[in-house]
């Protein structure tokens, strides 16, 4: 998503709480340690994000895998001052019942309940590639993709001459492998994810 400034300009920094009581109904908008940012998609990463969102609801179809994606849901990691709307987001719908904010809000707080996340990256690529890759992981969130459809990243993550990119990150031992994939280059994904 687009950052249109690197925060909405919030004096202070705000706990999850008030950041909730302030933008609940607008997904355009997460905390991150308590920083508010204005994430207005473009035309375009509404089109990358959509073509991935279609591509598993048929996986969830075809697999008659007991998950959906949860449209406008809040995923909020460890502590009190972030609060991420991932792009997408595919819910594991039995772990439900352990989440202690999901009767009454569309908020989780647990990794296991998520089975997958994807980040559609605009021009704030540091949050998807650093800050998010690591509450990801730390949440135990199993697979975790960077649509990266304009090069926008950080040469460490895409290779020089950058490009566009999808990252795909799988958990294992609490950290993530990343496979990066360009052109027309082939997922695989380990035996047990496929």
């Amino acid at each position: 998503m687009v950052s249109t400034s690197s925060s909405v300009g919030e004096s202070s920094v705000l706990t999850f709480d008030e950041f909730l009581a302030r933008y609940r109904d607008d997904n355009r908008f997460e905390l991150i340690d308590g920083e508010v940012f204005d994430l207005e998609p473009t035309g375009e990463h509404e089109e990358v994000a959509a073509f991935i969102d279609r591509k598993i609801n048929v996986q969830i179809d075809l697999l008659n895998l007991p998950y959906f994606i949860l449209q406008r849901g809040n995923l909020k990691p460890l502590g009190n001052f972030t609060g991420f709307r991932p792009d997408i987001m595919v819910v594991d719908r039995p772990a439900l019942s352990t989440e202690p904010l999901w009767a009454t809000e569309s908020i989780l707080t647990l990794g296991s309940s998520v089975k997958f996340v994807a980040e559609v990256v605009s021009t704030n690529w540091q949050n998807d590639y650093a800050r998010k890759l690591d509450d990801y992981a730390l949440m135990g969130i199993p697979e975790y993709w960077i649509a990266d459809y304009e090069g926008f990243g950080g040469v460490k993550h895409l290779g020089y001459p950058k490009q566009p990119a999808l990252m795909i990150c799988t958990l294992a031992s609490n950290e993530y492998d990343t496979q990066l994939l360009r052109g027309e280059d082939a997922i695989f994904l380990p035996p047990s994810q496929n």
